[in-house]
């Protein structure tokens, strides 16, 4: 289902996504991080589907089928710096920081902050070109914003 976006990845020099592609990769790196910790709770996909719902204007039918189809995705997909530099060639640096925050939206989605979530999310930052610190900053935004 997957084959040829999953080859366009798979280039060593990939051409810049499509927007539809583009999404396909911003809700698997989601649910990658979701899962990261070998747990993918009820709350994290509930935080995934609308975070793109917001970040799209999607339905929430659309949403769940763009999560469903992440899911998937992520499923197949080799490893994660595939996904991080689709997304880093594709969307601006202050858009990536929006990544970063809600990337750490799924994270803390569970109310657990796991150290195999933490290690994923400070690689997937460094990967997206996003500094430390503004992931810091992204986090504590999100902690704020949940509390």
């Amino acid at each position: 289902m997957f084959g040829d976006f999953l080859k366009t990845l798979l280039q060593p020099e990939p051409q810049p996504l499509q927007d539809t592609d583009a999404r396909r990769a911003m809700a698997a790196l989601l649910v990658r991080v979701a899962r990261s910790d070998g747990t993918y709770a009820p709350e994290e996909a509930r935080r995934i589907e609308s975070l793109l719902m917001t970040r799209y204007q999607l339905g929430p039918f659309e949403a769940a089928s763009l999560r469903a189809e992440a899911e998937q995705l992520e499923a197949e997909a080799p490893d994660t710096v595939r996904f991080t530099r689709a997304l880093k060639d594709a969307v601006p640096y202050e858009e990536r920081i929006h990544v970063i925050e809600g990337l750490w939206s799924v994270v803390l989605a569970d109310g657990v902050r796991d150290q195999d979530e933490d290690a994923l999310l400070r690689l997937v930052a460094n990967l997206l070109g996003v500094r430390d610190q503004d992931s810091a900053l992204a986090r504590r935004r999100v902690e704020k914003g949940l509390a």
